[in-house]
Parts: C-alpha cells; sequence; structure tokens
C-alpha cells in the first residue's frame, strides 16, 4: 500500500496522545442475572493492540458490547474516548462475530464496504445532483482506500460469496474501517478461518494497528495467531480477570489462579502456547483447524 494511502486514512483528529482510548475502572458485567465478571482495572492507549482472551461464556463478547455502548456497567465506571461508551459514534468500528456470506450473494464485495458510510441510511440511492458529486467522489476515494488497506483490491468487485472466507473478512475490515475510526472492535474476526488466513488477518490488523495508530481490542479464542503484535492481553476465567503483556498473563500461575484448577501453559518449539488442564474442551489455545 502507498504511503500516500496509509495517510489519507489516518484521522485528522485524535484523543489528546496521554488521553486513554478505553478505561474501566473497576467495571463489572452482569448477564441474565449473572456477573460475568467484577472489578476490572484496564487502560488501552493510543495505538496499542489488545487481545480479549478466554473460555466459551466468560464474557469477551460482552466486554466489547460494553465498549459499544449496548451493555451498560453493572459497576464501576467505563470510558471510550474520554466520554461515555456508545456517544463516540464515527470514531470506532466494529466487526462483529459472524458467518460466511451465502455462496449465492451476488452484491460486490464493495458494496459491502460502502455499506460502513451509508448502511444505515433506507431505500434507493437516487441520481446525485452535480452540486454532491465531489462528496461522491470523497466517498469512493474513501472506500477505495480502505480496501486498499485492507489488501483487498484485487476482488473488491467479485461478489461477496465468491470471496473466500478470508477475503470476506479483510472486506468487512475495511467496512470498519472506511470511516476512519481511533478504536477498531473486533469479535473473533479469526474464528472460521483456516491457520493460513489466521495469520494473513492477524498480521493486517497489527500493521493496521502500527500504520494508523489505530487502537485495536480483539476478542479470540488463541492468541498464537496475534501473539507477534499484542502489546496486552486481557484474560478473563472464572468470573475474575488478568490482564498485562502476554508472557505475564498467559502463565500457568496466573491461568491456575484465574481458573480455581490447575492449567500449565507449555511454548512448542515453533514459540506457540498450548494450554493443557483449562476446563474448557479443547484446550483454550489449541488449534481449533487442524484435521
Amino acid at each position: 500500500m502507498s504511503s500516500e494511502a496509509v495517510r489519507a486514512l489516518v484521522p485528522t483528529q485524535r484523543s489528546g496522545a496521554d488521553a486513554p482510548v478505553v478505561s474501566l475502572r473497576g467495571a463489572a458485567a452482569r448477564v441474565g442475572g449473572r456477573t460475568l465478571w467484577s472489578d476490572v482495572d484496564l487502560t488501552v492507549g493510543a495505538g496499542e493492540f489488545v487481545a480479549v482472551l478466554g473460555p466459551n461464556g466468560a464474557g469477551k463478547s460482552t466486554l466489547v458490547k460494553m465498549l459499544l455502548g449496548m451493555v451498560p456497567p453493572a459497576g464501576g465506571d467505563v470510558r471510550v474516548l474520554g466520554g461515555v461508551p456508545g456517544r463516540t459514534g464515527d470514531r470506532v468500528g466494529y466487526l462483529p462475530q459472524r458467518r460466511n456470506f451465502d455462496v449465492s450473494l451476488r452484491i460486490r464485495g464493495v458494496d459491502i464496504v460502502r455499506l460502513g458510510l451509508d448502511g444505515d441510511r433506507w431505500g434507493v440511492p437516487l441520481p446525485v445532483p452535480a452540486r454532491f458529486s465531489a462528496r461522491r467522489r470523497e466517498q469512493d476515494e474513501r472506500v477505495a482506500e480502505a480496501i486498499e488497506l485492507a489488501g483487498a483490491t484485487s476482488y473488491a468487485h467479485r461478489p461477496i460469496g465468491a470471496c473466500s472466507g478470508g477475503e470476506q473478512q479483510r472486506l468487512l475490515i475495511a467496512q470498519a474501517l472506511v470511516r476512519r475510526p481511533e478504536l477498531l472492535l473486533l469479535d473473533e474476526p479469526l474464528d472460521s478461518l483456516d491457520l493460513s488466513h489466521q495469520g494473513a488477518v492477524a498480521a493486517l490488523v497489527g500493521r493496521i494497528c502500527r500504520e494508523r495508530a489505530t487502537s485495536v481490542v480483539m476478542v479470540a479464542h488463541d492468541v498464537n495467531p496475534i501473539l507477534p503484535w499484542l502489546d496486552r492481553v486481557v484474560y478473563i476465567a472464572g468470573g475474575g480477570v488478568a490482564a498485562g503483556r502476554p508472557e505475564d498473563v498467559v502463565t500457568t500461575q496466573t491461568l491456575t489462579r484465574l481458573y480455581g484448577a490447575p492449567v500449565e501453559v507449555l511454548r512448542a518449539t515453533d514459540g506457540r502456547l498450548v494450554v493443557v488442564g483449562a476446563p474448557e474442551p479443547p484446550a483454550v489455545h489449541s488449534d481449533r483447524h487442524a484435521s
């Protein structure tokens, strides 16, 4: 991607350099009368890549929804970009959990990305008057730049149903980027992808984080594909939360404390982390896509 395109995608206004992008103080989450986690302190700075890890049902996606303002905190204080969650508008990009598009879906990838700009509007697009043509050109440029940043230019005009899972995910990341957010929330973007696509999408998100100084909070089951790009991890298990550098959190001692049961963290010869003995099968960070 050209340096000009990267610069064009950097937001013109950002939070103060020292102001946290995300701040939780004594936060708690409760769903259906059950407390998922409590007493959580967390700060995400500008341009940081943070992974949210843990077993199914621990409350990882609930944390993301809380940052979006969709789930109110059951206690404590939660701030996003210095304000109340849900009131930050275009400054937050979001990629929810998803299933693959049906192969029969004919809408083009570029149109999926454009929905990030105007998907909240109803009706059939009308002919654009001359006085609005400059605005339309600006929107077209934004869409093209986001697609280029996601590395999806070569197949953006292909029907989305004809794209592979990894290609679809890149286009959806472009959709989340098209409004040039300061914070990118990704809910299990690597799920259902094979190992090669996991690595490619993880590298893409890591590059976006570095090149755009965009803060990223990603929910993941497996830390290994994103480990080279991570600044910190948040591990949720057993109603507790541990946050810090990956080497300090994904350890035998920390996970044994969180689970309240013996858990062993091993490092394979290729550097991958393997968690053994966690109460959820399969092992939390094992390869869920292996045959």
